[in-house]
């Protein structure tokens, strides 16, 4: 039975991937595991009490588990008590049935990001964000975008990073003093140093780098070696009185360095605060603007994750990446689980468009 069939009451067994693992031990001294099991369709919270060293082994991170179970509401969630759980020969596993992916199939992710990336103008920024793409390339297409609460499935870091860009190209139409070349090429690499920090679609852990580095500075380091590779730091080679003359000037060297500091300053601000993982807040128009699409489409996101099963009436379960608060879900609520963005064929009539926009206009370079 998919998970996201399971419903109050449900006697289950099958197999369901172990996509998180945790021991708990009670008030009572009472050992437990808390454990996220994972299907195409979804995933769901479990419990399994009194476990062994054997349980401990079959229910392994990563691993796909036969499981013995029932579902029941918990704190108005679904959650499914584990009873028995048998190891299986992973060598056999057919992993798509066990690995969510994007709602929108990856060719078509593909072509629009083609699409996007083809209409940035700047060729100093294009170059800078082609490179810095083709590096991760391969990654890029296929990795979530976390290990739980958003975009945590395969092809989640493309979705991600496109339905941004959608978000960003609608914004970028009203507020036209942004720099649409920088807010396209920014959202497109905001999350590249998650090519690195994560193991991949498939039991997805943060790796080494991932753990003690993460992705803000990871992806801000590639950039920095692709920008010097690219000879946009060339401006810091020049005499002082030199320097002065070509930005006075907006000369082209000056141009590349400027544009290789800005998008290193996107990367560095895109979580929005301190709190929240940046080492800077953002400090020009379009780093504050690529935070806020961050955040509203990662929320939105979380939230559809969260209003899965419940019914119109009731509320979620404490959302924990939103200030642990509960939300009500209206009646009017539409489905869940709808793909975000723009089709490919909007997207290409959006640019058609745009060309009657003065495209110079609010332009920081």
């Amino acid at each position: 039975m998919l998970i996201k069939e399971l419903k109050d009451g449900d006697r289950v067994y099958g197999p369901y991937l172990v996509a998180d693992c945790k021991k708990g031990v009670t008030a009572q001294s009472k050992t437990y595991l808390t454990l996220t099991l994972q299907d195409a369709s979804g995933t769901i919270e479990a419990r399994k009490w009194d476990y062994t060293p054997e349980d401990e082994a079959i229910f392994e991170k990563g691993k796909v588990a036969h499981v013995e179970g029932s579902v029941i509401i918990y704190s108005n969630h679904l959650q499914m008590k584990v009873y028995t759980g048998e190891s299986m020969d992973q060598s056999s596993i057919d992993w798509s049935l066990f690995v969510p992916s994007a709602p929108v199939d990856a060719e078509t992710m593909k072509a629009k990001l083609d699409t996007y990336i083809e209409s940035i103008r700047d060729e100093d920024v294009k170059k800078l964000v082609v490179t810095l793409l083709d590096r991760f390339m391969n990654k890029y297409l296929r990795w979530p975008a976390a290990v739980r609460n958003h975009h945590n499935f395969a092809g989640g870091l493309l979705y991600h990073s496109l339905t941004m860009a959608d978000l960003a190209a609608k914004v970028c139409r009203i507020y036209p003093s942004l720099n649409r070349d920088v807010m396209i090429g920014g959202v497109l690499i905001h999350d590249i140093g998650k090519t690195v920090e994560l193991s991949g679609p498939q039991g997805t852990q943060f790796t080494l780098q991932g753990k003690l580095i993460g992705h803000i500075s990871i992806g801000h380091a590639e950039l920095r070696e692709v920008a010097k590779e690219l000879h946009y730091y060339d401006f810091l080679d020049l005499p002082d009185a030199e320097k002065a003359e070509k930005e006075a000037q907006n000369d082209g060297v000056f141009h590349r360095y400027e544009i290789a500091a800005t998008f290193e300053h996107i990367l560095l601000s895109h979580h929005g605060k301190h709190d929240f993982g940046s080492p800077v807040l953002p400090l020009t128009r379009e780093a504050l603007a690529i935070s806020m699409i961050d955040d509203l489409d990662a929320k939105m996101l979380i939230l559809d994750n969260s209003y899965a099963g419940v019914k119109p009436g009731e509320t979620t379960a404490k959302i924990f990446a939103l200030d642990e608060r509960y939300f009500y879900k209206p009646h009017y609520a539409k489905e869940e689980g709808l793909a975000y963005g723009t089709s490919l064929e909007e997207e290409k009539k959006d640019l058609e468009s745009e060309e009657d926009i003065p495209w110079g206009q609010g332009k920081l370079f």
